[in-house]
């Protein structure tokens, strides 16, 4: 097929959405697809396969592509901004639909969201709303203080004191106005890919070991920063509870496609969703493809699925559109 891949954008993981973008257009040319690179710059431009500004309309950069691929982070892109696009173009893409995008990429309204269908989460409460530091106070310390809709471990700064909150919360809101507060997650940090769309399919979990205080964007992306141990050292009853619950997650929020579930495990066995990422990082280091790969799915043949499920999804919902 011929895929147009799409990275860059204008959030604040414009060059994490790249290294991914790179990586996800060779796995899919290995893969024997006819793979188009379409770059956002920070400014909004974009740039066709040949660095070319598509200066008619951005949409001119898909036409005649049989399915896009979207590997775009954060704000103006993993938010349902362009999979709207994509749909008004009548484009097949990979990955969330524009509800499961813009849901997820909000912890806020993703977290209302699974405790309305009791999924075991930390406590967590929105900053500046009704008797917010009460809440976060009850929390016991540390506590996190992230921006709602941002990823990449941007603007999170962990908290050990109330004296602390309000100048966490004032850098989280130089990121975005909605702004999160949620109890420390005790334990082991273990992730979980998803893959599918109606019968979706979990990896086997891994523990990410951070060579640092927390899993910061360093940690995450700089070689060295961590250490991926897979499968999870939990035990055979917390891996299966992992591998359900990523599932549940990923069809309570109306994915399709992909995505990487975490999570905290407890030294009880206890399992709390930190949160859902419906398009993860793609990169070298990254976690989504070095899971599927443990659990016997190579990143190229990875890839090849993804558009194909873009495509599945596509041809079935065109029978309910207006």
């Amino acid at each position: 097929m011929k895929v147009a891949v799409i990275s860059g954008g204008r959030s604040s993981e414009h060059e994490i959405s790249l290294r991914s973008g790179a990586s996800v257009a060779a796995g899919l040319r290995e893969a024997g697809h006819d793979v188009s690179e379409v770059r956002i710059e920070r400014d909004g431009r974009w740039l066709g396969p040949d660095g070319e500004q598509l200066s008619v309309t951005p949409a001119a950069g898909l036409l005649g592509c049989d399915v896009a691929f979207p590997v775009l982070h954060g704000p103006f892109g993993e938010d349902g901004t362009v999979q709207g696009m994509l749909e008004c173009l009548d484009v097949p893409y990979a990955g969330p639909g524009v509800l499961a995008a813009a849901t997820t990429i909000d912890k806020l309204t993703c977290k209302r969201l699974l405790t309305e269908r009791g999924i075991p989460q930390v406590d967590f409460c929105q900053a500046g709303g009704p008797d917010w530091r009460a809440a976060a106070t009850s929390f016991g310390w540390p506590v996190w203080v992230k921006p709602s809709r941002l990823g990449s471990s941007v603007g999170i700064t962990k908290v050990g004191s109330e004296g602390e909150l309000d100048a966490a919360v004032a850098e989280a809101a130089r990121f975005d106005p909605r702004v999160i507060v949620e109890a420390h997650g005790e334990g082991r940090e273990v992730e979980c890919s998803v893959l599918g769309n109606e019968q979706p399919e979990a990896s086997l979990p891994g523990e990410i070991v951070a060579h640092a205080d927390w899993y910061d964007f360093e940690a995450k992306y700089e070689a060295g920063g961590m250490e991926l141990v897979v499968p999870a050292p939990i035990g055979e009853e917390a891996t299966q509870r992992v591998r359900s619950l990523a599932v549940e997650v990923f069809e309570a929020c109306d994915c399709t496609g992909l995505a990487r579930c975490d999570f905290f495990v407890t030294e009880s066995g206890d399992v709390l969703v930190n949160e859902i990422n419906t398009i993860p990082g793609f990169t070298e280091t990254s976690v989504y493809g070095k899971l599927f790969e443990a659990t016997g799915i190579p990143y190229a043949e990875l890839c090849d699925r993804l558009v194909r499920l873009g495509v599945e999804r596509h041809a079935r919902e065109r029978g309910y559109r207006f």
